[in-house]
């Protein structure tokens, strides 16, 4: 099964709903819910990622019958020191996003925390993918 959404930069109003579309789906497949958990805080926090820090992007969620992978792609800026925004509270968030609740420097780590494999592309000046893995079956 493959679901596809369009994020929009900035919309912050918007900002959850494709987790929200996402989980309702993997609730409807009997997926576990502990699974279900860690596969929608890591989904939240990239698609936070793109409306506060990108120019727009989109998330493509693939779900087989073992796996469900996550691909995050935005069109830019890029991250321009990884090894940094890797790190628990390092946020390059405006006054004004972190005054919305939002930039605590915990979107990366907490992805990494929460998938199996994650992937990183990016670059300063460059679209941001990331590719995020969850096994889903024992097998």
């Amino acid at each position: 099964m493959l679901l596809q959404y369009d994020v929009k930069a900035k919309d912050f109003s918007s900002a959850g709903s494709v987790s929200s579309a996402i989980k309702k789906v993997l609730k409807q497949l009997n997926i576990d819910p502990s699974v279900i958990k860690r596969i929608i805080v890591a989904l939240y926090e990239a698609e936070v990622n793109i409306v506060a820090h990108s120019f727009g992007g989109s998330i493509e969620c693939t779900i087989t019958a073992d796996t469900v992978t996550l691909v995050i792609a935005d069109t830019g800026p890029g991250i321009p020191n990884l090894e940094k925004a890797m790190l628990e509270g390092f946020s390059t968030a405006t006054d004004e996003v972190r005054e919305m609740g939002f930039g605590a420097g915990m979107g990366l780590s907490n992805i990494k925390k929460n998938s199996d494999t994650l992937e990183i592309q990016t670059a300063a000046n460059s679209p941001t993918i990331l590719t995020i893995s969850f096994i889903i079956s024992q097998g």
